[in-house]
């Protein structure tokens, strides 16, 4: 097997191409080069925001006659870390023993790889396609994701592009292929509690005021009791807190000011205002107690932006073709979950239905990231048979 029929060829031009965040290193190229000799036709746009890096995107089409099917994906990969503790140079794209190593092997070059391959062996098989295919590929996914799949989505729409379906390529199996498709995620929202005292020698405490107390009790406000017990789709909503600081390196001086920054995900009997303000009736609840016979306690919350929204995929037929395509090749049946963080899909769920699969997700992000070779051929026979399933 050669040329893009060869998930293994795929993923090794990617691998070469050392897309760390948010450089693109000829991926995106890589990519197009791929898919121009099936017919796809290609564009890249580039979206700017001020403050953040400019970041090229690629949107590829394959027109036929029926449902539009659009696979999500990144080539951006994160740093990786001290290339000196790897087995194998993170962008030599080696094999070794039946994996090939590389940073974003799992995470998500080698999806990328497989849905290419399966929709050339699509193309070798069947010839013209009774639908439409699109990739929809950023190099903004690791870092602040900005200007990559929101603007993209937004850009394809604006230019007419509607989508019947979405298969977003990130590693969502625990252990084997097979074992897990996530059909929605929870939500996301982040802030920080700021505590303001006044700053004083530690031998003349009646001359200050430390907020390190009142920081140690709104965070214990933030984390219990317990927001929910789950639903019947999503695990219990789940705050922590993050870190708790005061910027101060002396030991005789109380600090001015401390502060707890905190991350929450929420599953679907939550949104992010009603969180705020159960968050906001918390910490007034803590403060008034803390401080019940003493000056009120100055404290705020700022919040992050871009809350991520929960969503849970109701598309049946579409969890239903990819699932039986999974028990045909893998004769597992995989479970549908929402567990995780979060991914682009919840983006693209403002526009079509969208689930997850790819490949084992336990090396992504680590020294010696690598896929096995059979992981990847497996991976691309659960795409093709989707496709030929779906697209019929």
């Amino acid at each position: 097997m050669n040329g893009p029929t060869d998930p293994a060829n795929n993923l090794a031009a990617l691998i070469r191409c050392p897309s760390v965040t948010p450089a693109d290193a000829g991926a995106l190229a890589a990519l197009a080069g791929m898919l121009e000799p099936l017919g796809f036709s290609i564009e890249r746009p580039v979206f700017c925001e001020d403050g953040t890096p400019d970041i090229e995107n690629l949107y590829a089409r394959l027109s036929g006659n029926g449902k539009h099917l659009m696979f999500a994906g990144h080539t951006d990969v994160v740093p990786p870390g001290d290339e000196t503790a790897w087995t194998h140079p993170p962008f030599a794209a080696e094999t070794d023993n039946g994996f090939l190593y590389g940073r974003g092997a799992v995470d998500m070059k080698g999806g990328i790889a497989c849905f290419v391959a399966a929709v050339a062996r699509h193309i070798a098989e069947h010839g013209r396609l009774k639908g439409s295919i699109s990739l929809l590929i950023t190099g903004d996914e690791e870092g602040p994701a900005v200007n990559g799949t929101v603007k993209l989505l937004d850009w394809a729409a604006g230019k007419g592009e509607k989508w019947d379906a979405a298969i977003v390529g990130e590693p969502t199996n625990p252990n084997a292929l097979g074992d897990m498709i996530k059909i929605g995620r929870r939500g996301s929202l982040s802030g920080a509690v700021i505590v303001r005292g006044r700053q004083g020698h530690v031998a003349y405490p009646h001359l200050a005021d430390n907020p390190v107390p009142g920081i140690v009790v709104l965070a214990e406000a933030l984390m219990h009791p317990a927001f929910d017990e789950g639903t019947k789709d999503f695990q219990p909503s789940n705050l922590e807190v993050t870190s708790i600081d005061v910027g101060n390196k002396a030991t005789n001086v109380i600090p001015a000011k401390a502060a707890a920054s905190f991350n929450i995900r929420f599953n679907d009997l939550w949104d992010a205002g009603r969180l705020q303000a159960e968050i906001h009736n918390r910490l007034d609840r803590a403060a008034a107690k803390l401080r019940a016979d003493k000056t009120p306690l100055d404290f705020e919350i700022q919040w992050r932006d871009r809350p991520s929204p929960v969503f849970l995929t109701r598309d049946q037929h579409l969890i239903d073709a990819f699932a039986g395509a999974i028990s045909v090749v893998t004769g597992r049946q995989p479970e549908l979950s929402t567990s995780g963080g979060t991914s682009d899909a919840r983006f693209i769920k403002d526009h079509c239905p969208v689930i997850e699969f790819g490949l084992v997700g336990q090396t992504m992000h680590m020294v010696d990231e690598r896929v096995a070779l059979a992981d990847l051929e497996t991976l691309t026979r659960i795409y093709q048979r989707f496709l030929s399933d779906w697209l019929r």
